[in-house]
């Protein structure tokens, strides 16, 4: 069965076919590092880490090469350390800090290459040259902008028209640019920001071409994927497009942009005292898990809607799933997992799956297909306070709700209450389905609250 991913250049769905299986090559825009991880920042992480685990589970684990960046140099970062008086380096490495513990809570692998900004000014300069070389940027009073007219593809990627583009343009154009929609490549740098000696002055790079360069660095002209917010599509993609292919790379075959999240069906910002960090939802006992499985409960390309109700349920399915998979080892991977996943990350198709092998109680097949969503494993942090309902546990729990069950179809309400109660007195949440009772053992479980069957 082909993977098939949705292709944002081309606008259709399309059978991934590698440049190369022995050597595929995934580049992902990562953080600018000057603040701790938002919820918005997660939901591409997320994603592609379930892309990156589906790779290696079909080509193998020595095959694939994934590379997320650090911006960390940018006018925020440098007003940061204007307002606190600490060396850009410092916020930086304590930002990227933050960031690895965040992401490591919700379960993402580490990519196999994490390149910083600053590590790359060399091949930054350097192609910004060729760029001049070739006649498609140009200096001007300390900056060097790309001329996007020398382009005739510029706005395939967004599907934006350059003529509606400039008419549309709204930002002061700045006297030093030969077009309105002509964009940075490298600034000048005053005093007290940073900078580096290039045949243009002392300077810093604009942020488009810092991705141009480190993936043309890491993967060559051509490489696979790339990935990141649709925030992204226009104009950071859609610049990185005309610099790289201006400059006679390829750059990358399939192009793939996640939507944004909401928060109880809001857009997300500061003003509307909605942004939520990542690590807001860790502190107050949110496993990482359950923020990961919210994420992948909406298709990668549609818009989510971040609810405390829907916090609370996922909890509840996820306690459960790990009460059934507890002391499991993992199998093959079910099939209806691997199409669904193999379907443009269809993980909402996967859920219905693992909703299924759990209520049917395959645990093997709910471990293995959980694990291709990065879900149920061991390593996931976050779940200390969490009870784990082992073999002898579930019997008398599934005993005593056979009893109960036993009960109402004798039309003893009475022993059935009781029997209810001392569940949930002993910290165990019901939910009666049409399929049967649904169980799943909260924070406050306490097993010896827990009367054998004959007991009660």
């Amino acid at each position: 069965m082909a993977i098939r991913l949705y292709n944002t250049k081309t606008r259709a769905k399309e059978d991934f076919v590698p440049l190369d299986p022995a050597d595929i090559r995934m580049y992902v825009c990562g953080p600018t590092v000057y603040d701790r991880a938002h919820i918005g920042n997660a939901r591409p992480v997320v994603v592609f880490d379930v892309l990156y685990r589906l790779l290696r589970h079909e080509y193998g684990e020595e095959h694939v090469t994934y590379a997320r960046n650090f911006t960390d140099v940018d006018d925020k970062i440098n007003a940061k350390a204007a307002e606190t008086g600490r060396s850009i380096r410092d916020i930086t490495d304590e930002t990227i800090g933050w960031y690895h513990e965040d992401m490591d809570a919700l379960g993402a692998l580490r990519p196999d290459h994490e390149p910083r900004a600053t590590d790359y000014i060399a091949q930054m300069v350097a192609m910004i040259e060729d760029l001049i070389a070739r006649g498609h940027a140009y200096a001007a009073e300390g900056h060097v902008l790309f001329e996007v007219a020398t382009d005739p593809e510029y706005g395939t990627l967004a599907r934006r028209n350059l003529d509606d583009m400039r008419a549309g343009a709204r930002v002061e154009v700045a006297p030093y640019k030969r077009d309105p929609m002509d964009f940075v490549l490298w600034k000048p740098s005053t005093g007290d920001q940073p900078g580096w000696d290039s045949p243009w002055g002392t300077g810093r790079p604009g942020w488009h071409i810092e991705c141009s360069a480190m993936a043309g660095e890491l993967f060559g002209e051509r490489f696979d994927i790339h990935g990141g917010g649709i925030d992204l599509a226009f104009p950071h993609h859609e610049n990185e497009c005309a610099q790289s292919r201006c400059a006679g790379h390829d750059f990358a075959t399939v192009w793939m942009h996640n939507e944004m999240i909401k928060v109880d069906g809001k857009k997300m910002a500061k003003s509307l005292g909605n942004f939520r960090m990542v690590n807001d939802f860790l502190n107050r006992g949110v496993p990482g898990e359950v923020l990961r499985f919210l994420i992948l409960s909406t298709h990668y390309r549609s818009p989510m809607d971040l609810t405390e109700k829907a916090l609370g349920e996922v909890e509840k399915t996820l306690r459960k799933w790990r009460g059934i998979v507890a002391g499991v080892e993992a199998g093959d991977l079910p099939e209806p997992i691997r199409a669904a996943v193999s379907d443009d990350l269809n993980t909402p198709l996967a859920i219905a799956a693992l909703h299924r092998l759990a209520h049917d109680g395959d645990a093997v097949g709910l471990r293995t297909g959980a694990a291709v969503l990065g879900l149920l494993g061991d390593d996931l942090g976050g779940w200390d306070a969490m009870p784990d309902a082992d073999d002898d546990l579930s019997s008398r729990i599934e005993a005593l709700l056979s009893d109960r069950a036993a009960a109402k179809a004798a039309k003893d309400f009475a022993r059935s209450d009781m029997v209810r109660d001392t569940l949930i007195n002993a910290g165990i949440e019901i939910k009666d389905t049409p399929q049967g009772a649904e169980w799943s053992l909260t924070p406050a479980f306490d097993a010896s609250k827990l009367p054998e069957p004959s007991d009660v």
